[in-house]
């Protein structure tokens, strides 16, 4: 943790400037200033929440959505305007070792989710190719 230091006006001397901190094994950095910044959140960041099964893909989404309309293949908005990606972990498995045709299947069978469903892309992968996702 680094606080700012007796001239660092308009923030207050050993207010926290810099901090980095883990998080389930993932590194953070946070920063903070008392001057006025003219920025929000926006979809160049977002954090990924990877989900082994549907229940955790649902406890996630249902959590942090505050708008269910505004999901897309798995991306949601939580209530301070930050991007979320809820991803199942197996789709990076399907997309890393699938065949070109596992994956268009897949691509195409997750585009028009809003929520991923884990079932259908491991039946989009699966199809005519009999291949496991493990």
């Amino acid at each position: 943790m680094i606080p700012y230091g007796p001239d660092a006006t308009p923030n207050a001397e050993g207010d926290l400037m810099y901090a980095s901190f883990r998080l389930a094994g993932q590194r953070f950095a946070a920063m903070d200033s008392a001057l006025d910044h003219d920025f929000a959140f926006n979809e160049a960041i977002s954090l990924v929440a990877n989900c082994d099964d549907q229940d955790e893909l649902d406890r996630y989404a249902d959590a942090l959505s505050a708008d269910p309309t505004a999901e897309q293949c798995g991306w949601i908005k939580d209530r301070f305007g930050l991007s979320w990606q809820i991803t199942p972990t197996e789709l990076n498995h399907m997309l890393a070792h699938g065949s070109p045709e596992q994956i268009a299947r897949v691509t195409a069978a997750y585009l028009p989710m809003r929520r991923f469903h884990l079932d259908q892309l491991r039946a989009a992968y699966r199809v005519e190719s009999g291949a496991s996702t493990t």
